[in-house]
């Protein structure tokens, strides 16, 4: 069994990178420094000729889960936008003031996707019940959630990761997420037993004082996909998952 490997990305050079470095799956943002936001039509368009799975967030902007009517039909017209740009799949998740799925939205948004493939992402991560949120994901038709157990990164929340690995198995795919790097992704597989596996792989470029100071670049400095850690984390994956064959032979 091979362990799927989905790269978030926010450019195409990025995209790229992580393909050369062994991702099975892009998932396709802008903006990652806010947690990812939707992609623009160009790299969209761009981004469909990779030659593996991209699926584009959908997320009209930055902040809380909550959105107006305005928002949805956006989203709407963006997941029209990324099946006509010829993308295999979708990332979106909303949730109501009580922190319950927003049952109505995501089934008006699933409508739109073409029956292509939807993760609900990590909105998930601020329900109050997960365990109903995960029933209500699967029976909207999500083929994944992508999620970090409701912890800040997926190794700590890697026991909350295996209950819903488990509740969810048969149904819908658990994606874990936050965090996840060569050194601790054979633990975070073996304790949970997902089959994909979600990272971002970022490293700070270098600065360029003046596009900071005049306010086009983060002063934290940008970042940008690091193909040396999509490597080493695709070759912790294939060990792991080599030596677990080892094991249950």
């Amino acid at each position: 069994m091979k362990v799927l490997l989905e790269i978030a990305v926010d450019s195409i050079a990025g995209a790229k990178i992580a393909v050369s470095a062994g991702a099975d799956r892009i998932e396709l943002c802008s903006a990652l420094s806010e947690g990812g936001l939707t992609p623009s039509l160009g790299n969209m368009r761009a981004a469909a000729s990779l030659g593996i799975p991209v699926f584009a967030m959908i997320r009209p902007r930055g902040g809380d889960f909550f959105y107006s009517q305005a928002e949805t039909r956006i989203m709407r017209d963006d997941i029209t936008a990324a099946v006509d740009a010829g993308l295999s799949g979708f990332v979106f998740g909303a949730l109501r003031r009580d922190l319950a799925l927003d049952s109505d939205l995501l089934a008006d948004l699933m409508e739109h996707t073409g029956n292509l493939p939807a993760t609900l992402h990590r909105a998930f991560d601020f329900v109050s019940d997960q365990s109903m949120a995960l029933e209500q994901a699967s029976a909207l038709g999500f083929r994944r959630i992508l999620t970090s157990g409701q912890a800040v990164s997926a190794e700590i929340g890697q026991a909350r990761l295996a209950e819903l690995a488990a509740q969810a198995k048969g149904k819908i795919a658990v994606l874990p997420g936050a965090g996840i790097r060569a050194h601790n992704v054979a633990t975070i597989l073996s304790v949970t037993g997902v089959e994909e596996i979600h990272a971002a792989c970022r490293l700070r470029a270098a600065t360029d004082a003046r596009m900071t100071s005049f306010g086009f670049s983060d002063p934290g400095g940008p970042s940008q996909t690091d193909g040396t850690a999509v490597r080493n984390l695709r070759r912790a994956i294939d060990l792991a998952t080599v030596e677990s064959q080892k094991v249950t032979a």
